[in-house]
């Protein structure tokens, strides 16, 4: 299984980005999908995970209301809409993927497969 996350880039405070993240080796709908991020001097962090198919998706806090993970089967790709990015939010963001389990998964230890990192920087 192989992961290929793109989309980072600048953005203004209040804007938005489309972070995107194919998965090639295996039916994409056995797995469940999450987006960690880490910023510079920081631990990684759960941003957003999604189960049974794309079906249910769960958010940190910190990005409830603002993000929105999503899924498209045919793509064999999921997808991170994040509006009203605000400076805190810049990091490199990485997706992440593990054999759906019917639960959502926070830990970052629990994924298998891994895309490379994609930089999101929110500044004026």
């Amino acid at each position: 299984v192989q992961l290929q996350a793109s989309g980072g880039g600048l953005v203004q405070p209040g804007g938005s980005l489309r972070l995107s993240c194919a998965l090639s080796g295996d039916t994409f709908t056995n797995y469940g999908m999450a987006w960690f991020r880490q910023a510079a001097g920081k631990e990684r962090e759960f941003v957003a995970a999604n189960r049974w198919s794309g079906r249910s998706t769960y958010y940190a806090d910190s990005v409830k209301g603002r993000f929105t993970l999503s899924s498209d089967i045919a793509k064999n790709t999921a997808y991170l809409q994040m509006d009203s990015l605000q400076p805190e939010d810049t990091a490199d963001y990485y997706c992440a993927a593990r054999l759906d389990a019917g639960v959502f998964e926070t830990s970052d230890g629990r994924y298998d497969y891994w895309g490379q990192g994609t930089q999101v920087t929110v500044s004026s």
